[in-house]
Formats: C-alpha cells, structure tokens, sequence
C-alpha cells in the first residue's frame, strides 16, 4: 500500500529533477558557445631556468614552484596540460609538484599521470599532469617506453564543461631523435583512429605539449600527427611565430595546441616569463553549441572553421 506521503515524496522528486532538466536547456540557450582557456607548460620539474634540479634545496624547489604558480594564477587558464611534473622523485626532494600547485592556486581539479618510474637508492615518479577548473570525468596515461629515466609519454584526460565532454591530450616527445619523436606520434595516431572507427561521433581532442620539434620542421613530429590526423578534420597548430625555448632567450618553439573542427582557436601567445626553461603557451579555444550538434550528429559535414 502506498501511502500519501510517499506519493508527494515522489512528486516532490519529479518536479525537483524536471526543474533542473530546464535550467539546464535554459543555460545552454542562453549560451551560443563554450569559451575555454587551455595552457601547456612544461614546468622542468620545478628547477626554473638552472640545469639541474637536484641543484637545489626543497626550499629553492618551492620558489621556484612558487613562480609557476604566480603564472598560471595571473592568466587564469581554464585547463593547464603540465609537463615534467614530478609525484615523489630524489632529485627535488621528494616534493609532489602537483599536489603543491594545485594548493597554491586554488584549481579544483587534477589528475597526475605517471609515466617514468624507477625504484632503487634515488627513486623517480614523473610525468604529466593537469589542473583543471572543470570536472576531470576521466584519465589515460600512456608511456612511450619503458625506461628508468627519460621516459616520455602521453597523458589523455576527459573535461566535463558545460554538459559536453571535451577530450585533451598532454603530450612530451623525446628530445633527442625525430625517428623516435615520429614513433612516439603515430602511437597517438593510432589510437585516435581506432577511437574514430568505433565512435564517428567523438570530439576530436585538442592536443598540447612540449614536441621538442619547431614548426619549421616539416619532416618531423609535429607536422606528421597534423598530416596523419586528418581523420579527425583540419587540425593546425598554435602559435604559429612564436618561441617557447629556452625562457631566458627563446630561439626556437617547441611548444603547441593543436585543434580541429569543430573547435575554434580564437588567439594563442608564449607567455614570457622566467618560471621555468619552456615559456608556458596559452589558447583561447572556442566550440559552438550549433557546430558541436552538427558534428555529434554528422561528423562528415560541413561545419565552420576550426582555425581561422
């Protein structure tokens, strides 16, 4: 027997849920896109702009952490994709970058994803990371290798804004050889072809890092993961001039966002400071809520620009 007040109870519930279901359509309504921030900062395992982090005292680490803090809360990027971002390593004391960051900005969200780890006398525990002030629903790190020092990889997360789900790829190639920095993309590549065989309607993910690769170099990492994405759409790379390496003088740009319809890359800059040897770049990325629903719907159309 249901009694009276279960049945309010349940009315009650009803309606709760129907009012938010409005506000929810009235918000996206209001809104005819999504405006996001996303930076990329390659944070050289908090040593600034010396050679060696393992120069320094837990105090010279924090400062220097300190700095990188001081750029990403003056700018007030939506998303930060961080590179060289160390969990417990001997060389700065042991100190978890991420967790320090994240308290000394304020950013709600992070995920941390290891991919170099090594055991031993002077351990490591590094990787990428990511703050975000959106909802992380969900993280991916992959490692190129296998190796116990140097390691490089990939880090994918899914940003929940606004009700859409936006996919980001952090990314850091290996310095030294354009074979193996052409390797560690197609590692990529392929997994974002796989994922675009089983759902044509994903959102193509925005990806960022420290290439360690220049524009100019038409052969290399870079333009290859541009040439070979072209399942997703038209991705291009920003900024186009500018130079990220190293901070003090920079002569060459190894750092990028690379987008694709439907996304928009409204403006992107290097951000000059002394915080570490990459300056930080930030892109001001936008998404229409008409051109999403043209995509989701119908990958294969036509929909604006992603880059003008």
């Amino acid at each position: 027997m249901i009694r009276k007040d279960d049945n309010l109870t349940c009315n009650r519930s009803v309606i709760i849920l129907q009012i938010r279901e409005a506000t929810y359509f009235m918000f996206r309504a209001s809104k005819s896109m999504i405006n996001l921030s996303l930076m990329t900062f390659n944070i050289a395992h908090g040593r600034g702009l010396s050679l060696y982090q393992g120069f320094h005292s837990s105090r010279g680490i924090k400062k220097n952490l300190m700095k990188i803090a001081e750029v990403i809360q003056t700018h007030q990027p939506d998303i930060i994709a961080l590179q060289e971002v160390d969990e417990s390593s001997h060389w700065n004391k042991h100190i978890d970058l991420l967790t320090f960051l994240k308290e000394n900005t304020g950013y709600e969200f992070s995920s941390h994803g290891i991919h170099n780890t090594r055991d031993g006398r002077k351990p490591l525990a590094y990787g990428n990371a990511f703050l975000s002030k959106y909802p992380i629903v969900d993280s991916i790190v992959t490692p190129f290798g296998e190796k116990s020092l140097g390691e490089k990889g990939f880090m994918e997360v899914i940003v929940e804004v606004d009700g859409i789900k936006i996919d980001v790829i952090n990314l850091h190639l290996d310095f030294r050889s354009r074979k193996t920095r052409i390797q560690q993309a197609e590692r990529i590549i392929e997994k974002l072809e796989r994922r675009k065989e089983i759902d044509r309607h994903h959102l193509p993910p925005i990806i960022c890092g420290d290439f360690n690769t220049t524009s100019k170099a038409t052969h290399d990492a870079l333009h290859q993961m541009i040439k070979h994405t072209a399942i997703h759409g038209d991705y291009d790379y920003f900024p186009k001039e500018e130079l990220t390496f190293p901070s003090h003088f920079p002569a060459r740009g190894l750092d990028f966002v690379l987008s694709a319809n439907p996304f928009r890359v409204q403006s992107s800059q290097a951000i000059r400071c002394h915080a570490s040897d990459h300056l930080p770049v930030i892109a001001n990325i936008s998404l229409s809520y008409q051109d999403y629903e043209t995509y989701t719907t119908h990958p294969s159309s036509d929909t604006k620009e992603a880059n003008p």
